[in-house]
């Protein structure tokens, strides 16, 4: 199909842009690790880098099992049997993703603190020093491999229930029928037709525990994320931040490779004869109670803990009263950065898609691929990468207003707030482009080609075709996008202007002081605002029971 006269070029131009966008911060990152650092680099290898690769390690490994367990387990429940409280667990297992992971380790961390509590629970039975021994270390590597394993296991959980609910009854009844017993059948079947899902959802949990510097900090794991953060904040160097990030990226390129092979040469099929699925099967009394405790402590301590936590503080410290400026200001900056970053992301994601529509080449199918390798980013390590594009930019204005005898105009990008929108641009531009492709994938290529017969350009043809038939996937970026703005802060901490903060990094600011508590409302106003889109990736989440 010839694309228009004028359409095709400017979504070519624009899906370039994006590519050039999400590569330059790792272009930068690579020169920037080539400037010497002869005062940092003996100090970070003798005494940094041994132990942020050996925690690195340590907490990727152990929240990858963590979230294996629950995640898979129990939608492997889920999915093959029904049980009492089911479909109540259908909308309830996803929502710890509203809990950003610094925001769960603040409240254990509260919670489980000497006179938290926990403590004055236990010191109702128990003297003071017995209690305080029978307290956990949360401000430990397991403690963190606990707390984030808790929050981030619904990636597994959903990438692999996708996977489940659409089994095929054939081979589970084949293999019963070869006297298979269900472990042998889970183990020999359900879990390798499950690779695949399995691959992503652990991935996508490694690259948020990567991202993850609150939380890490928090807990006193030493990772690369905080190796990375105090090599530039504390010590100064940014060559040193940078050589560290790139460690980071390597660790990266692990990953995705990783989830590469483990989708390798993945494929299942359904019979074209008897297509039927898996139905579930009941359990009742004590083992259909143990699958709903199974299924329902997860989500218990992921979001429903740390919900009435934040609750009963903003209660307790009358906060939902006294919501001062502060707050409202913080909220402000907060929605202000997410709506505009959320904007140019659903258009640029748009433009990359439908370049690539109107005239498939490789160079199109090249530039799309990149647009959505930014979510592979930590944002710490996006933030460092940003600061020598940004600052030529705002060092070119500057010059340029200097040759034309103007006053300086400063540091117009860093001053505003744009290379935060920028951050959040290139790192969650991976959303709009993935689910509009995916829309646009289901709309048959015949509707653009009557379009033309009749008459009418790309651009008519978009705005009657392509946009009312694509609502639902541009609805569903737009929200997924602007929560994931309200809650990224590693980014935002290191690039907002000065005397700046967001809802996040204002709860930052008060768990470093020690009180955690006095931000509790804006951490609530985090989690309310990711309800609601967690709740929408699950309104489809369910088949009917018995053969489809």
């Amino acid at each position: 199909m010839t694309a228009g006269p004028n359409t095709s070029p400017v979504a070519t131009t624009i899906s370039l842009l994006a590519a050039l966008i999400v590569a330059a911060p790792v272009v930068s990152i690579g020169i920037l690790a080539l400037q010497p650092a002869p005062d940092v680099w003996p100090h970070l290898v003798a005494y940094v880098l041994p132990q942020a690769l050996r925690d690195t390690a340590l907490l990727l490994a152990g929240v990858a099992v963590v979230t294996l367990l629950l995640g898979a387990g129990t939608a492997w429940l889920i999915s093959l049997y029904d049980f009492p409280g089911r479909r109540l667990l259908l909308w309830l297992m996803p929502l710890p993703l509203a809990i950003p992971t610094y925001i769960g380790a603040y409240v254990y961390v509260d919670l489980f603190e000497p006179l938290g509590l926990a403590h004055r629970a236990l010191m109702l039975w128990l003297p003071t020093q017995d209690a305080v021994a029978l307290l956990p270390n949360l401000r430990s590597l397991p403690g963190a491999v606990a707390l984030i394993g808790v929050v981030l296991y619904p990636y597994v959980y959903l990438s692999v229930r996708a996977t489940l609910q659409y089994q095929s009854a054939e081979f589970i009844e084949a293999a019963r029928t070869l006297g298979a017993g269900k472990w042998h059948v889970f183990w020999r079947i359900s879990l390798p037709m499950a690779r695949p899902a399995l691959a992503l959802g652990l991935a996508l949990v490694c690259l948020e525990t990567l991202n993850d510097i609150g939380a890490s900090e928090y807990l006193g794991v030493r990772t690369l994320t905080v190796a990375v953060f105090t090599t530039w904040l504390n010590r100064g160097s940014l060559p040193g931040a940078a050589q560290t990030s790139c460690l980071m990226l390597a660790i990266v390129i692990v990953l995705v490779a990783i989830e590469r092979y483990g989708r390798r040469n993945a494929s299942v099929e359904f019979s074209s004869e008897s297509p039927r699925l898996l139905q579930r099967r009941p359990l009742t009394g004590l083992k259909g109670a143990l699958s709903f405790a199974a299924c329902f402590s997860p989500m218990l301590f992921g979001f429903i803990v740390p919900l009435l936590f934040l609750i009963n503080q903003s209660v307790k410290r009358g906060l939902l009263s006294d919501a001062g400026a502060p707050l409202l200001r913080d909220a402000f900056n907060s929605v202000g950065f997410a709506s505009l970053a959320t904007l140019l992301a659903l258009s640029l994601g748009f433009a990359v898609v439908f370049a690539h529509r109107w005239r498939p080449t490789a160079l199109r199918a090249v530039t799309m691929t990149i647009a959505q390798a930014g979510y592979a980013l930590p944002g710490l390590v996006l933030a460092i990468g940003l600061l020598i594009p940004v600052l030529a930019i705002d060092n070119g204005l500057n010059t340029l207003a200097a040759w034309l005898n103007q006053p300086p105009p400063g540091l117009i990008i860093v001053g505003s707030g744009g290379a935060v929108i920028l951050a959040y641009v290139i790192r969650f531009l991976a959303v709009p482009t993935g689910l509009i492709r995916a829309g646009a994938e289901r709309i048959p290529r015949d509707y653009d080609d009557c379009a033309r017969a009749a008459g009418a350009g790309h651009m008519t043809a978009m705005r009657r075709i392509h946009l009312p038939l694509l609502r639902p996937a541009m609805m569903g970026a737009v929200i997924v996008v602007f929560v994931d703005c309200l809650k990224e802060l590693p980014a935002t901490l290191l690039l907002r202007p000065l005397n700046v903060e967001t809802l996040a990094t204002s709860i930052y600011q008060y768990a470093s002081r020690g009180s955690f508590e006095e931000g509790a409302l804006a951490a609530l106003l985090i989690v309310a605002a990711s309800i609601g889109p967690v709740a929408w990736l699950t309104r489809f989440s369910d088949l009917p029971n018995g053969p489809a």
